[in-house]
């Protein structure tokens, strides 16, 4: 954003992940729906399009859980757009499987895009003139600081059919330097084509970025706080985490038992060794922010308590009861942050769950907004995410891709007291509560409201994008190609107006779009 504008005027966005898109490939990607769903954006008034980690997903295809910290996903690779640029032949594309056209199938997925993927690798070797090998270099030395690890962490990955690095012949896992060479050599075509599949992710994505930046449209990104312990991050740099000499973890991450859960919730993440970190002035963390700021415009830091204490499980333990809360790096870590940033920081908190003093008295001394979410205001007239509690400097969400689509809420969740608080509190009844909690969200002080689109959709649990703790059957919900012309877009339109949520009109005094839904569920 050019320097004096505000980070977060008063504006209104929509949390989607790109693999939620609809699509000929079985998932959805960077092709035309994305471009089509920026125009929607702008259409309706919005001017945040708020995703989830863009890495190369593993088991269970959670963002949250990645291969990489740095690296793409390249199943978001747009097929249709490598024909145009000439790395696919319309023919390689009419053997396209017959895929769901309502969710992810991730393993046909995977098959088809790695194979189609292969084929445009081949044609680029066979094909590429001057001035595409030379960006495809010049891109590849450019990002040489993670690229080259990830790239013969995933040839090496492959060559051991999926296991986990620690279970890679010692040499390779210790990353000794001769048996690293060896594998360089040894697979230097394996390590080539994944560099590739990177570039062609990152063109891509820029390309998208640079047609939304040009309608006013800026990305929220994401971050988790933890990496996964079979990723190319822990792999490359041991010495930065807890793990052991045969590099397993001494201790990883969860949170404690409370309310939702008797045991708590053990993640499994391998923990930060805080003080190493300390003493590289935070060099890879920072490298990580900087990188993903280059993708997007705004970053929310999942799990925002844990820099300033996590909880502490020990390796081995199957629940997180045992843990213990240990300091996180504070102040020292944002501090040094900030300056890397040039004294502003475009990132938001995630600060849900049992937040303590010390965690809001951080947040607040460098001003991140955090988190409002309204399904869970509804226990009385003091809770801190009603509406007429939120301070301007946060975010506030009807819902976020952990909770329920709002109708799945109140049809299986929400009992009798809370509809009927729902009604007062609004004025009227909540015949349509999806609509209810989008207009009490656009209402709200809080600079920045993001709806999901499953709840513009007004889906249920149908829609459901993520059930925290369960292994499967998550991430794989897409949305219909009619998505784009319901309904609910005009709806959208005219509560943005309504609330002045659109930065250009905020102080123009513009007029109402066209909009024919006015009643009190709008």
């Amino acid at each position: 954003m050019p320097e004096g504008r505000p980070l977060f005027p008063r504006s209104s966005g929509i949390l989607l992940h790109p693999t939620s898109l609809p699509g000929p490939d079985g998932i959805g990607d960077l092709g035309d729906a994305a471009f089509g769903f920026v125009d929607w954006l702008e259409k309706t008034g919005q001017s945040l399009w708020q995703i989830l980690p863009l890495g190369p997903t593993s088991f269970g295809d959670s963002p949250y859980q990645t291969l990489s910290a740095f690296a793409g996903n390249p199943l978001l690779i747009s097929l249709d757009r490598l024909v145009r640029d000439g790395w696919l032949a319309p023919a390689d594309l009419q053997r396209r499987p017959d895929f769901p056209a309502d969710r992810v199938d991730f393993g046909a997925v995977i098959n088809w895009k790695t194979t189609m993927l292969a084929r445009a690798w081949t044609v680029f070797q066979e094909r590429a003139g001057r001035r595409h090998q030379a960006e495809f270099a010049a891109w590849c030395a450019d990002q040489e600081g993670w690229l080259d690890d990830f790239a013969l962490f995933m040839a090496l990955k492959q060559d051991n059919a999926g296991a986990a690095w620690t279970d890679w012949e010692p040499g390779l896992a210790a990353r000794a330097e001769p048996s690293l060479a060896a594998a360089r050599e040894r697979l230097a075509g394996s390590l080539a084509e994944h560099r590739f599949r990177q570039w062609l992710f990152f063109t891509q994505w820029q390309e998208l970025k640079a047609f939304a930046a040009a309608r006013g449209i800026r990305f929220i990104g994401d971050i988790p706080i933890f990496v996964a312990q079979d990723s190319s991050d822990v792999w490359a740099h041991r010495d930065l985490f807890q793990l052991d000499r045969a590099g397993r973890p001494t201790s990883v991450a969860g949170v404690p038992p409370d309310y939702f859960s008797d045991t708590g919730q053990l993640w499994g993440n391998p923990l930060y060794d805080w003080e190493r970190l300390r003493q590289t002035d935070y060099a890879w963390w920072l490298q990580r922010i900087t990188a993903c700021l280059e993708s997007v415009d705004l970053v929310r830091l999942d799990h925002f308590r844990g820099f300033e204490a996590c909880w502490e499980v020990p390796a081995g333990d199957e629940t997180a009861e045992n843990g213990r809360w240990v300091a996180g790096p504070g102040s020292d870590f944002f501090d040094t942050l900030t300056a890397a940033l040039d004294g502003r920081l475009p990132l938001i908190a995630e600060d849900l769950g049992v937040i303590t003093p010390a965690v809001e008295n951080l947040r607040r001394k460098y001003a991140l907004p955090g988190m409002k979410v309204l399904q869970f205001a509804w226990s009385g007239p003091d809770n801190a995410f009603l509406p007429h509690e939120h301070e301007q400097n946060c975010v506030v969400y009807a819902g976020t891709h952990d909770n329920d689509p709002v109708l799945g809420w109140w049809r299986h969740l929400a009992d009798a007291a809370t509809k009927d608080f729902v009604a007062d509190y609004a004025g009227y009844p909540a015949d349509e509560p999806h609509w209810t909690l989008i207009r009490l969200g656009m209402r709200s002080s809080g600079h920045t409201f993001i709806a999901t689109m499953q709840d513009i959709l007004g889906l249920g649990r149908e829609g459901r994008m993520n059930l925290p703790g369960e292994g499967k059957g998550n991430w794989d919900w897409r949305m219909p190609a009619t998505a784009f012309t319901c309904s609910g877009g005009d709806r959208l339109a005219h509560l943005t107006w309504l609330y002045r949520r659109r930065p250009d009109q905020a102080a123009a005094g513009s007029q109402d779009p066209d909009t024919p839904a006015k009643g009190p569920g709008v």
